[in-house]
């Protein structure tokens, strides 16, 4: 077994035509997808591109089954994967869907016997989701699945609102502040080392958690480069809670994410600010 990686097409897009040519070659079992950026400089895939990759692997290989990781996506649009073909769909609820009260988890969503096999694999086999640990934590998920369009929003909002001040202060911001959005995910290009650790900085004594602390680059298993990241979140690594890290190497790109409320968001961003440029 193995897998194949297509390169994106010129304009930051999928290349549709090797999309289809690659997978009538090989006939894989699996295509898949990933909706938003990793610590990559391009931008995130809106749905109706990704129901065109399935159009586009379907026509190839019928069989073909597409999976998409929908993190960092979920509630930007109107409709999620699976409403334009894809077989199935997984993501984290200390993302989006969580609404920033789920303490754990994920979810799988998509055909059933897709689902029943992810189930069999990640629980029991021949059990699937008839068991699973929920710790008691189930009205926490279904509460925060409830407020999540809303919370989505407000990341949103305010990663709209550090795009804008970041573009007039001269750096760079991808998307821009007006572009429209399909993931939560703010990337900045910060122009050196020190502007990102210390944009990190500031966002984490703007955290409404551990914001005492002072977070340093450091090598973290399964990275190329040292890191640093900022989190002062309720819930540890919920990164639909106000957050931000990158890589210390060139471009020195800041991945800025989450924000509960625009408030405590806009707050955090101009601690970033303010810290950066002391």
């Amino acid at each position: 077994m193995g897998c194949r990686q297509l390169e994106l097409a010129s304009d930051g897009g999928p290349d549709y035509q090797e999309i289809a040519g690659v997978t009538g070659k090989l006939r894989p079992a699996v295509a898949y997808i990933q909706r938003s950026r990793g610590y990559g400089a391009r931008r995130a895939l809106s749905v109706e591109e990704i129901g065109r990759m399935v159009q586009a692997v379907k026509a190839a290989s019928p069989d073909t089954a597409v999976v998409v990781d929908n993190c960092y996506g979920e509630f930007c649009q109107r409709q999620e994967p699976c409403a334009l073909g894809a077989d199935l769909i997984a993501g984290s609820l200390i993302k989006n869907p969580g609404g920033g009260l789920a303490p754990m988890g994920g979810y799988v969503v998509g055909r059933r016997d897709l689902v029943d096999r992810a189930a069999g694999r990640l629980t029991v086999p021949g059990i699937g989701g008839e068991c699973g640990a929920s710790l008691g934590a189930n009205r926490l998920l279904f509460q925060g699945f409830f407020l999540a369009p809303h919370t989505v929003c407000q990341a949103l909002k305010t990663a709209a609102f550090s795009a804008g001040m970041l573009e007039a202060l001269g750096y760079e911001s991808y998307p821009s502040a007006r572009e429209e959005r399909f993931d939560i995910i703010q990337t900045i290009r910060l122009g050196s080392a020190e502007n990102l650790v210390r944009f990190c900085q500031g966002i984490q004594k703007g955290s409404p958690v551990d914001s005492f602390a002072l977070p340093e680059p450091w090598p973290m298993p399964g990275y190329d480069s040292p890191v640093v990241m900022a989190a002062g979140t309720f819930v540890q690594g919920a990164s639909l809670e106000l957050s931000c890290d990158g890589p210390i190497r060139e471009p020195y790109l800041g991945f800025l994410q989450g924000g509960l409320t625009y408030e405590a968001g806009r707050f955090g961003v101009l601690s970033a600010l303010t810290e950066m440029m002391a």
